[in-house]
């Protein structure tokens, strides 16, 4: 099972520079029973840090189970946060902007 760390290390390998173009925003990953993330975007440039961002866009908050699952495109995001599996805080229409930035 990958870790929260493999997970977003994962995704930063995906991350699509032109669906960034323009855009200035901090994604925060809360994985509660792992460590919090967070993913700065900015101008087409993508960078992890650890720990929690008091400038996060948007906060997604779920467990690592989840987590590993909407990464791997197992698990559809949407249905997650309706069966109260992902919480989000802040902006919820940037969590879709996601699968742009980040494609399976």
């Amino acid at each position: 099972m990958s870790s929260a760390a493999e997970i977003i290390e994962q995704m930063n390998a995906k991350f699509n520079p032109a669906a960034a173009a323009g855009l200035d925003l901090i994604f925060q990953f809360n994985i509660e029973d792992a460590d919090t993330y967070h993913l700065i975007v900015k101008d087409g440039t993508c960078a992890v840090a650890q720990g929690e961002s008091d400038d996060a866009n948007v906060t997604l908050i779920m467990n690592s189970e989840t987590f590993k699952g909407i990464a791997s495109g197992e698990t559809d995001g949407m249905m997650a946060f309706m069966s109260g599996q992902l919480r989000v805080e802040g902006d919820m229409m940037l969590a879709t902007k996601l699968g742009e930035l980040f494609p399976a």
